[in-house]
């Protein structure tokens, strides 16, 4: 059998003195590194097993009981920055509804932090061809397969890191002889860790400065001004939101990057209903826009 998981999905966080919320489900042996990680942050303890959370009481975790793998987590939706579990759908009927469901509750600027056994590692290879699978009751993955269902369950961005252990002497020659690929040491790696994002890096800032009303009600106001939809009211009532809320050039010209299909008509069409008093403002945004398009190459 493959040697348990080493415990290190801690890696893909830096310590903080935020109070961020942080749920590990299963896997509560992050719980005491976590509290030393970030000593203002809220942490929960999830399991289904009452007897296993008790030893985490030090941790100042709120600790609760629950099968994630038969009913939902006892936390409110959209409410979490990190929530972290291994191997949580090695034992999932359809593994699917479990990332998408821990997805709903994270935060838009959120991550799943998870792992996954390596289908393609030699110890597997090597028990199916001496006819042997001990995994009968428990779903493995290969490293696209796994991308692939997280793409497909509202993760916008998904990082991975191998866990690795080295073959027997010759094994993995063998192995390619035989017609397996092993880009980048596949062969090799016992459990990939993953860090599954709700939104892209460059998005993610944008999502955590304003609330979800507040960049609804601009992305909404950008898209009029961009296909001159009731053009002077559009303008005018852009740039009170723009007052009111306390928006600024950096963030505002990077979200209407992300948010606008058609620049250059964008600020055409506001340039031309901008007054006096936002001719500076507007002029900032568009020096910044044109910066960003050097960098992408014009995209």
């Amino acid at each position: 059998m493959a040697e348990q998981i080493k415990p290190e999905l801690l890696q893909f966080l830096q310590p903080a003195a935020v109070p961020l919320r942080i749920a590990v489900v299963e896997s509560l042996g992050y719980l005491p590194e976590l509290r030393q990680m970030f000593p203002l942050a809220q942490l929960y303890g999830i399991a289904a097993d009452s007897d296993r959370l008790a030893h985490y009481a030090a941790t100042g975790a709120e600790l609760m009981v629950c099968d994630y793998l038969a009913a939902p987590l006892p936390l409110p939706r959209g409410s979490l920055d990190y929530l972290i579990s291994d191997l949580t759908l090695e034992q999932a009927g359809n593994p699917q509804d479990i990332a998408a469901g821990f997805s709903t509750y994270l935060k838009e600027t959120g991550a799943w932090l998870t792992s996954f056994r390596n289908l393609r590692f030699w110890a597997e290879i090597r028990n199916v061809m001496d006819g042997h699978y001990y995994h009968v009751a428990a779903r493995l993955y290969a490293k696209p397969e796994f991308q692939k269902l997280l793409y497909a369950s509202y993760y916008k961005d998904v990082h991975m890191r191998p866990q690795r252990r080295e073959a027997p002497s010759g094994l993995i020659a063998a192995l390619e002889m035989a017609g397996f690929d092993n880009v980048h040491d596949d062969l090799e790696t016992e459990f990939w860790l993953v860090r599954a994002d709700r939104s892209m890096p460059e998005l993610a800032l944008l999502k955590s400065m304003y609330t979800a009303d507040e960049r609804k009600a601009l992305s909404r106001l950008l898209h009029r001004i961009e296909y001159g939809v009731a053009l002077v009211e559009s303008v005018t009532s852009f740039w009170q939101l723009y007052d009111k809320i306390s928006l600024f050039p950096d963030y505002t010209a990077n979200f209407i990057h992300e948010t606008v299909f058609h620049h250059a008509q964008f600020y055409r069409q506001l340039a031309a209903q901008t007054d006096a008093a936002h001719r500076a403002a507007l002029q900032a945004m568009q020096e910044l826009e044109m910066g960003t398009d050097e960098q992408t190459g014009g995209m």
